[in-house]
């Protein structure tokens, strides 16, 4: 709480595009009947923002999507008691498998964190949350349900922003119309959104472009993305020391952080 990098340029880009001043926005609605107004609207909008011939083809296609409606309206796991949230999202699993996959590839973990400073438990803490290590990435169509929430007017202005980094996404040949991902519009192994996606995502493998639906690629990224809100390495992440508060910058939820900083210990003890 989605890329090719390119590298320092498509950075800047994804930063110009999230910091940029507000342009003239299309009209938000609550229900699918308006949405197909909306796009013709927002098509103008995301052209003056950059996003070219194929981001506005995806654009055009793009479905109201009404499970992303659903699950927007639905969101209860964030208020249970923190043992029980744990309870829910598997975390002793999680500690178990993610220990594994640290000894089987400790020195891909290793170089991770001397590059980024984010220790190995952070981060399978947070792949394991996510998409249970890349088991399940999800199934929403990210194009459509990102506009969808740009659209709907319970929190249009969080998410135009990621909605113009999907399209541009798009044009970099790094996501495509039917990429598939989370409700939210999540995508990858650690669900970026798409706005973070552009402007954080890096190439972990060398092969020259960011994949987010390649291992490699989206836990560098997900450790860049860290390091650049404020990582400090060496550095504790537990409640109270400093990196506690960059967990907050990857997901909101109370319960989240707090069970990222009691999970990662486990598996980095």
């Amino acid at each position: 709480m989605s890329r090719v990098r390119f590298s320092v340029l498509s950075a800047v880009l994804g930063l110009g595009l999230l910091c940029a001043p507000a342009l003239s926005a299309a009209t938000c609605g609550n229900t699918g009947s308006g949405f197909a107004a909306w796009k013709q609207q927002f098509a103008a909008e995301a052209q003056r923002a950059g996003v070219g011939r194929r981001g506005l083809q995806a654009l055009a296609s793009a479905q109201y999507a009404t499970r992303t409606i659903a699950a927007d309206r639905n969101q209860k796991s964030f208020k249970y008691a923190l043992s029980k949230f744990m309870q829910i999202r598997g975390a002793d699993t999680i500690v178990a498998q993610a220990r594994k996959r640290k000894a089987r590839n400790p020195a891909f973990y290793a170089a991770l964190e001397k590059r980024f400073g984010v220790p190995a438990g952070v981060l399978l803490s947070i792949h394991g949350m996510e998409t249970a290590f890349g088991g399940f990435m999800s199934d929403s169509p990210v194009v459509s349900a990102i506009t969808t929430l740009a659209y709907d007017c319970r929190r249009s202005a969080f998410f135009v922003p990621h909605a113009i980094g999907a399209l541009k996404l798009v044009d970099h040949g790094s996501i495509t119309a039917n990429t598939r991902g989370a409700k939210h519009g999540e995508l990858g192994h650690t669900q970026f959104l798409p706005g973070n996606a552009l402007t954080y995502g890096v190439d972990g493998n060398g092969d020259g472009r960011v994949d987010f639906y390649n291992e490699v690629d989206a836990l560098a990224s997900t450790a860049n993305y860290l390091r650049k809100k404020g990582w400090k390495p060496g550095k504790g992440y537990q409640e109270g020391p400093p990196n506690y508060r960059v967990l907050k910058e990857w997901n909101a939820a109370t319960v989240y952080q707090q069970s990222l900083a009691i999970m990662g210990a486990k598996i980095d003890r």
